[in-house]
C-alpha cells in the first residue's frame, strides 16, 4: 500500500511539473517586454490552428466590434480566442486595400503611391507597404509590389502599411529615434512559420517597433496594422475587449477554437 501511494505521489508530481499548455497558461497572448516598452504578444502556428480574418456578418455589414464576432462564432458552436483590428479601414469600416475572405477578393489590392514629405504621407501608403495573407497550412507577408507579382494563393490576405521587417531587414525609412510614439500594433511571420501579433502597451516609434519583431520575436518579416486609438485587442484570458475610438474596426483577424 505505501509503495502504491508512493508511486500515485511520483505521478502527481510529474504531472504537477509539466509545463502548462498555452489554454490553461491563459492563452496564446502573453505579456512581453523589449527595452523600455510592455507589449501583448500573441503566437499562433498557422499550421495546426483555425486563424481567420473578419470584416462583415451574414447580414453584409461589418462586424465592426470584437464582440460580434465572437456572437456569430459561438452561433456556429465556436470560440473566438483572441482578436486584433487587422489593417486600416475606411468612413464605413470597409478594408483599404486587399481583403480576401475565404479565398473571396472582396477588395483589391490598393497599388497608389504617394509623393510629399514623409510626414504628409498616410502610414498605409509609406511605400513599401504589403500584405499578410494566410494559406492552406502556413502565412506570409510580402510586400504589395512582390504579393502583386507572385500572386499566391491565399485563403485570407490584409493590405497595410508600412512594411516594418523585409527579409531581415527594418524598411528604409524608419528613424531611430524618432519622436513620433504612439500605441501601435503589428503581425510577424517568424521562425517556422509562426506568425506573432504585437500590440505596444505604451507609446512606441516605428523604429523601436520593428525591432521588436526583428530582434526579439525573431520574425524576418513583419507589417504594420494600426496605431494610436484604433489599435484594439480582444483577449477573454487578459479581461480585453478594446473599442475603437470611432465607432469600430474594420477587418479583424482572429483565433477560433
Amino acid at each position: 500500500m505505501l509503495r502504491r501511494v508512493a508511486a500515485i505521489g511520483l505521478v502527481c508530481q510529474a504531472l504537477w511539473l509539466q509545463p502548462a499548455t498555452a489554454e490553461e497558461a491563459g492563452g496564446p497572448c502573453a505579456p512581453d517586454a523589449f527595452e523600455d516598452t510592455r507589449y501583448l504578444v500573441c503566437t499562433v502556428d498557422p499550421a495546426a490552428s483555425d486563424l481567420r480574418l473578419f470584416w462583415r456578418g451574414a447580414d453584409e455589414a461589418p462586424f465592426r466590434r470584437f464582440e460580434r464576432v465572437a456572437q456569430s462564432l459561438e452561433a456556429e458552436g465556436h470560440r473566438l480566442v483572441f482578436a486584433v483590428n487587422a489593417g486600416m479601414y475606411d468612413t464605413d469600416f470597409s478594408p483599404i486595400g486587399l481583403y480576401v475572405e475565404n479565398g473571396r477578393e472582396l477588395r483589391p489590392l490598393d497599388r497608389t503611391v504617394m509623393t510629399g514629405s514623409p510626414g504628409s504621407i498616410p502610414n498605409f501608403y509609406k511605400q513599401p507597404n504589403g500584405v499578410f495573407f494566410l494559406g492552406e497550412a502556413d502565412a506570409g507577408i510580402l510586400s504589395s509590389d512582390a504579393f502583386e507579382t507572385q500572386r499566391p494563393a491565399v485563403r485570407f490576405a490584409t493590405q497595410s502599411g508600412p512594411m516594418l521587417v523585409i527579409g531581415g531587414a527594418l524598411h528604409p525609412a524608419l528613424i531611430p529615434g524618432s519622436s513620433d510614439r504612439t500605441r501601435r500594433s503589428g503581425v510577424g511571420v517568424c521562425e517556422n512559420g509562426t506568425v506573432r501579433v504585437a500590440i505596444s502597451e505604451g507609446r512606441v516609434n516605428f523604429h523601436d517597433f520593428a525591432r521588436l519583431f526583428r530582434d526579439h520575436l525573431g520574425c524576418p518579416d513583419a507589417l504594420f496594422l494600426d496605431g494610436g486609438n484604433g489599435t484594439g485587442l480582444y483577449d477573454p484570458a487578459q479581461g480585453r475587449d478594446d473599442t475603437s475610438w470611432h465607432g469600430g474596426y474594420g477587418p479583424m483577424l482572429g483565433l477560433v477554437r
